[in-house]
Order: structure tokens, then sequence, then C-alpha cells
């Protein structure tokens, strides 16, 4: 099939590339870009005014299945990713069972080449059922497809099965990503120790918890040469960690979430609102101020959603016994569009490098770029579309967010994977061509 897509704002920082362009497209690959291209017959658009970029990567997005599809399963959160406009997301092992095999890596694979709307990277558990005792098998699920490793949901406890880990990992050239959390300091921790804790009364969630796990697991990369990712970073001290240890050369990358970006350990409120309950939990106006520096200067490596649906009911009880977690997967451009780029924390080029390139990069995924030969995995935004975030509007089974009314400028309109549009002018539309 040709698909040509007309008079759009081109833009990749990869091939330095900013101009009002055409993008002719055939095969699943774009074969030319330039002015005024012409195509003797297929499908035309018109993008007069919207900007197309790399497809959007989420590389940290729990799908639920297999096992807690009533949470949210594979057609219906690629579908919110499509909506949300990625074109991939990396699922993460945290199921029932735990992806910690090939069976479930295939299992998810083929489920969402069945239903997705979007292409699923696969993330194996490093350890069995998550436990931290005994390895996974990560050969087989290299060998398999999985991308990375990663006991996302809580961290490897004992340092000695954390450099095995590591060292397996190396060998089969995968990040090692990690949820840094000492459970020994976090205990029951609900909110950030401190002023948020003390004034809800509720079990504190101590900073220290997990800058400790990631100076450890830096020192762990250091020694075995390992890649480490540490993921939805949230501590001033954490980022200064991962900015030393790559100053130092070391193979360390890191992610930050929306949430964590914009709201701050203050704006839990005497209700109790439970879509505020994360983990890691919100932390202090500083913390904030921290991470959105660090998305300016180059020391974050990649924007994650943590895209984490829950069952209204779940979410609907006392603070200390409803789950962690909340949905972002359909926010999260819009939400750094309009107060990251929009503020002017970072420009338009960064925000790409941040959602489409880096994650493609650390998970070793396929290069796309809007050049001939590439993929045509594509986001398409248009700039000024201004929309309130409504939970009528969201194609997840989830809801479990505080940013429903909230105001905002950018969003996706079209998405395109391999050169199919599973979502055209903010309508999905299609899942991901066979």
């Amino acid at each position: 099939m040709a698909l040509m897509l007309k008079n759009a704002r081109l833009l990749d920082p990869q091939v330095g590339l900013d101009e009002v362009a055409d993008i002719l497209i055939r095969d699943g690959r774009i074969v030319e870009i330039g002015h005024d291209l012409e195509m003797p017959k297929g499908i035309e658009r018109d993008l007069s005014g919207k900007i197309v970029v790399p497809g959007l990567v989420d590389m940290h997005v729990h799908l639920r299945d297999p096992g807690f599809e009533y949470k949210g399963d594979i057609e219906s959160e690629t579908k919110a990713a499509a909506h949300g406009g990625f074109t991939a997301v990396c699922a993460m092992p945290n199921t029932n069972p735990v992806c910690d095999n090939a069976t479930i890596v295939e299992y998810v694979q083929r489920k969402a080449s069945e239903v997705g709307f979007c292409r699923v990277l696969v993330s194996g558990a490093l350890t069995q059922g998550l436990k931290g005792e005994v390895l996974s098998e990560m050969g087989d699920m290299v060998a398999h497809g999985a991308v990375a490793f990663t006991d996302d949901g809580r961290g490897v406890q004992d340092s000695g099965m954390m450099r095995r880990t590591m060292d397996y990992a190396k060998q089969f050239d995968r990040v090692v990503m990690c949820h840094c959390q000492d459970e020994g300091l976090v205990g029951a921790g609900q909110v950030n120790e401190g002023e948020c804790s003390t004034r809800l009364g509720l079990l504190g969630w101590p900073a220290e918890g997990e800058e400790l796990e990631i100076m450890r697991d830096i020192a762990l990369c250091r020694l075995t040469g390992c890649h480490f990712h540490a993921q939805h970073v949230t501590t001033a001290r954490g980022l200064d960690l991962i900015r030393a240890a790559k100053a130092e050369g070391l193979p360390v990358t890191c992610e930050v979430t929306p949430h964590h970006l914009l709201l701050d350990d203050s704006m839990i409120g005497e209700d109790y609102d439970t879509n505020y309950k994360v983990n890691p939990p919100l932390r202090t106006r500083a913390d904030v101020a921290a991470l959105r520096a660090g998305l300016a200067d180059g020391t974050v490596d990649a924007i994650v959603t943590d895209h984490a649906p829950h069952a209204t009911y779940e979410k609907d009880r006392e603070f200390e016994l409803a789950p962690f977690g909340m949905t972002g997967i359909e926010t999260s451009l819009g939400l750094m569009l309009t107060h990251m780029v929009g503020e002017g924390v970072i420009g338009l080029n960064r925000l790409v490098e941040l959602m489409a390139v880096n994650p493609r990069t650390i998970l070793r995924d396929e290069r796309v770029a809007i050049e001939p030969g590439s993929i045509a995995d594509l986001t398409v935004i248009d700039p000024d579309a201004e929309w309130t975030v409504a939970k009528d509007d969201f194609c997840s089974k989830a809801q479990n967010t505080p940013f429903v009314g909230w105001n905002l400028r950018g969003r996706a309109t079209d998405v395109f994977v391999g050169g199919y549009a599973t979502m055209e002018d903010g309508v999905v539309c299609a899942t991901v061509k066979k």
C-alpha cells in the first residue's frame, strides 16, 4: 500500500530535520521525503498545521495480561496507547503468571499480534516469580524475543543475586531495568516520608529507600559492565547519583514519569484521594524541580508513564488498602506538550528524544527515523488542539488518574504503525497490520 502524508512539519532530531515537507510511504517504509511529491495511486492525507515525529514509545507500561484482565488487557491498553499517540509499548512482567519464561513471552507477543493496536515489546523478569531468589530463564526469553529484564514492582533485595542478573543480562546485551526500592527501609510506606506522612498520619516511604538501591546498582553496573536503567526516578539525590555515574562513563540511564514531573506530595489532601497513591510516591516540590532540570540537562533519558490500570473498586478504598499506581498513557503526551514544552522546560526536539528516540536505543529496538528506508512508525501531533482530560474519553479499561479535569494544549491526532493508520483524526481505527 502507498501512503502520502502532505504538508506536515517533519521533526526528527536524529537526522536534523525540522521543515514542512511530504512523506511517501510504501510497503510499510518511508521511501521519499521532499516537497510537492506525487503518487500515482494510494492514500493521501493533508496534515497542514500538524507535526510528524518518529513514533512514540512508552517503555514502562502494565498491560495486566495475563492474570489481571479485569484491570486491563492487551487489547484495551494498546488501544489506549494508540489513543495517546504511541506506536509501541514495553510490557512489564509482573503479571499472573509472572513473565519469567519463554512461554509467557510468546503468549504476550502472540496476543498482541492478534488484537494489539500498537507494537508490544516484552520485558522478562530478572528472577523467578519476582521473588529475588532464583534467576529467571533469561537466555530462553531472549531467544523468544524479550528485549529487557526487570523485577518491576519491587527491587531485587540481595546484592549477590542482583550482580548475577547483571552478569547474565550483559551476555545477551540486554538492559537491566530496576525498580529501586530497599524494602527494609520502605516497609509498608504509603506516601513520602516527612511533612506529607506526618500531616496525613500515614506510614512514610523515605527517599533513601530509593536512593540507596540506585547507589548499589550503579556500583554493580561498574562491577559487571551491564547497562543499568533506573526506573521512575523521583528524588533529587537519586538523579545526582545517576548524573555522576554518567559523568564517570558508566552505562547508566534513567526514566521519569509525568506524574512525578507535575505532582508533589503536598497535593495529597485530607480527602485521601487514592489516585495520588503511586510507587514510588510523589515527592517534594524540590524533587519535582530537580527532575525537570534533569530533563533539560540530559540526565534523564526517557519519559515513561508506568501506566498502571486498576479497577474502580480497588482504588475506592481506604488509602492504605488501595493499590499503588495510576493510568497515564492517554494523557502523557498532552501533559508534556502543555507543561514541559509549553512552559519552556524543554523543546520539541528534546521531547522527541525522550519519548521516541532514547527508549528504542535503551531497549535495543530497531531505529525509527524520518528518513528513506525507515519503518513508517509515525506519530502526528496537533500542537494547537485544546482539550480537557475526561474519563469518558479514555480507551483504557481504567480511569484511575488525578489528571481528570486538567486543560491541555497539544494532542496526537494520527498514529501510523508500519505505514498503516491505527488512529485517524483522534479515533482509534485499526489494530496493527500483520
